[in-house]
């Protein structure tokens, strides 16, 4: 039985405001200020990425999925939290005085 079929996909390099992906003959950055959840992972959990499809990239060490089209124009896609809204769920977020 055939395995999955992936497309080819690598790390290029890594700065300190983000990396590059190369899918096929494109390249894209992804900067951390656009892409938070990668700043702290490593250079193992960055490169370990896979392209099962044209529009969905996985990084199965840091559970992350992204569609392409996210990385390409991530102002199209902009990150709603609801943690981010409520401080209540925020550890370091100061609790507002109770009365």
């Amino acid at each position: 039985m055939p395995g999955t079929s992936t497309l080819a996909v690598e790390v290029t390099h890594v700065s300190k405001n983000g990396f590059w992906l190369l899918l096929g003959d494109e390249e894209l950055l992804l900067p951390f200020s656009e892409f938070p959840w990668f700043r702290q992972a490593t250079i193992e959990q960055l490169s370990t990425v896979e392209w099962p499809s044209p529009d969905h990239l996985y990084w199965p060490l840091l559970d992350v999925d992204l569609s392409v089209e996210s990385v390409r124009h991530p102002e199209d896609f902009p990150l709603v939290s609801a943690i981010a809204a409520s401080p209540s769920l925020q550890r370091d977020a100061p609790q507002a005085a109770r009365p």
